[in-house]
């Protein structure tokens, strides 16, 4: 598998060759949410081999409102995307995947933590074609390339698998995103950093990114309709904030290149809350993974809406 991953051709899921700036990074992003049974789930790899690092999360929001997870750091051992227990095969270039975790989780159930043993597998197989974030930019996106890393790819595709939680088994089967990024990130200059996935069907999707440094505005992603990506040509995001800090409500305009304007709404209803160490003193960020249920008129669709910010 690691030699697969390292081969540089033209396709996009390898782990790339690493440049010699100390933050550069590779990540690896999954997250699906089963309708019926009523849990969602999202995890991540990231490789940081100039800092001699791997560094993953793996949580699970539960129908009862509690989440059941674990975030660690491991040593850099190579490129394989292997670390704490979590494991991301590729399967076929660009289309297919294989997600598997075995190990212990954490469930914090007001002061008391509570070990909870947990296998899950899960395969994602694509829907879209996947969408290049390169599609977006315009000159004043390429602050993208300095802090958001420099290249990166979302798709959106189907779940489906079994979670093993303290030897009680359930089937999982539904619709998610994943994202892939690679290069040099900055996860402190943001003062807001606001990524939203959404699937109301197998037929339409979407997905945003909404990044404020500083003054400046700046926004990617797409509209998956009829069968195609459409870029994004803006995104406005209106949101109202809960005492937490994170999102609470959401409106959204999502504007593509022929000028159609498609107004969302969006309501958190489920929220798991991680600190991001930065290494440095300034405030800590923040990464709210909220499980949200978005409407586009009659229509009704799920997914994440994650802020990342800095609270004092």
């Amino acid at each position: 598998m690691a030699n697969e991953l390292t081969e540089v051709t033209t396709e996009t899921d390898t782990v790339h060759p690493f440049g010699g700036h100390i933050d550069w990074n590779e990540s690896f992003y999954f997250n699906m949410y089963d309708r019926d049974k009523d849990i969602c789930v999202f995890m991540r790899i990231g490789l940081k081999p100039n800092r001699w690092e791997k560094n993953m999360f793996c949580y699970l929001i539960m129908s009862d409102g509690t989440t059941v997870g674990t975030k660690e750091t491991g040593s850099y051992d190579g490129p394989d995307l292997s670390v704490a227990g979590l494991r991301f095969r590729k399967m076929i270039p660009d289309k297919e995947w294989l997600l598997e975790y075995s190990g212990i989780m954490r469930k914090t159930v007001g002061s008391t933590v509570e070990k909870q043993n947990v296998e899950l597998s899960l395969r994602f197989e694509a829907v879209n074609e996947v969408y290049n974030y390169a599609r977006s930019k315009t000159e004043e996106r390429e602050i993208f390339s300095l802090i958001a890393a420099a290249e990166h790819i979302e798709q959106f595709g189907r779940l489906k698998g079994e979670l093993n939680l303290n030897g009680q088994k359930t089937i999982l089967n539904g619709l998610g995103e994943r994202d892939h990024a690679w290069g040099v990130a900055d996860w402190v200059a943001p003062t807001i950093w606001t990524w939203l996935s959404c699937q109301f069907s197998e037929d339409f999707a979407f997905n945003v990114t909404k990044l404020i440094v500083d003054q400046q505005v700046v926004d990617a992603g797409f509209i998956y309709n009829n069968g195609e990506n459409e870029p994004l040509a803006r995104a406005e995001i209106m949101t109202e904030y809960a005492a937490s800090g994170g999102p609470a409500n959401l409106r959204v305009w999502l504007t593509n290149k022929a000028g159609k304007v498609y107004e969302v709404q969006g309501e958190v209803f489920r929220t798991a809350k991680l600190p991001l160490a930065s290494g440095l003193e300034r405030n800590i960020p923040i990464m709210f993974e909220s499980l949200t249920r978005y409407k586009l008129g009659d229509e009704v669709g799920y997914g994440i809406a994650e802020y990342l910010m800095r609270l004092k």
